[in-house]
């Protein structure tokens, strides 16, 4: 158990480190430090001027996916569409990074690469949609960061999303 934490902890800080070389070279004009609750009982970031790294920002909308898939539901293609045309909309959006999550089941190690194949889905969606692949970096978050608490399926609908974030 104590090895998979630390695994898991290698993991995302290479990525962390992997992101801050590639897409934080520039300090952002705003960051995450204040949050605020959505419609889904959890918590989205809102900018701020104080903080450094990629944000959340409100024209990117959560993606969500079935069980164990890593394809984009069809009833999920209209949000991809919005997210790809906010992107071609806002210029200032130097890189979107998109994190592909999961809920709690199954292995951590199998919960790694099914966050890596879902966050390289929506990049896929979005270079078809004419997003240039420049502007995008994927990394999977696995099951680290539940979006829900719970051990349901009411909370495991909701963790099982790509989240899309800019740096500036």
């Amino acid at each position: 158990m104590v090895k998979r934490s630390l695994v898991r902890v290698a993991i995302v800080s290479g990525a962390a480190l992997a992101l801050a070389a590639t897409g934080c070279a520039t300090k952002p004009k705003e960051s995450t430090a204040a949050t605020t609750a959505t419609s889904h009982g959890f918590e989205e970031s809102a900018p701020t001027p104080e903080s450094a790294g990629p944000v959340r920002v409100p024209e990117l909308k959560t993606v969500y996916f079935d069980f164990d898939k890593a394809d984009i539901r069809s009833d999920q293609r209209p949000t991809m569409k919005a997210n790809s045309d906010a992107i071609m909309q806002h210029s200032e959006w130097k890189l979107i990074t998109i994190q592909g999550h999961t809920d709690e089941r199954g292995t951590e190690e199998y919960n790694l690469a099914l966050g890596e194949r879902r966050a390289d889905s929506g990049k896929r969606y979005l270079e078809n949609l004419g997003v240039p692949a420049a502007r995008i970096v994927t990394v999977s978050l696995g099951e680290s960061q539940p979006a829900v608490q719970g051990h349901d399926e009411s909370a495991w609908k909701f963790n099982r999303r790509d989240e899309f974030l800019v740096t500036r």
